[in-house]
């Protein structure tokens, strides 16, 4: 059975980063993305994109923090 949970694409950040659909929370907050010793943050735009998944808002990188260690 399909998600029903709401979904964004990610715009910007690392190019390794290969899930560019991701769900999101209800309330259209910034993501935190875990990546490679880190998270990449993602705030959301009023931009929205047409994709396989219908058209859904886009979020943009805007900065990453690093784990210690």
């Amino acid at each position: 059975m399909a998600s029903k949970a709401p979904k964004a694409v990610l715009q910007g950040g690392p190019e390794g980063i290969s899930e560019r659909i991701v769900e999101v929370e209800p309330g259209g907050g910034d993501l935190k993305v875990p990546y490679r010793g880190g998270y990449e943050h993602f705030r959301p735009t009023a931009r929205e994109w047409d994709t396989a998944d219908g058209r859904l808002p886009v979020y943009e990188w805007w900065e990453r923090t690093e784990l210690p260690g």
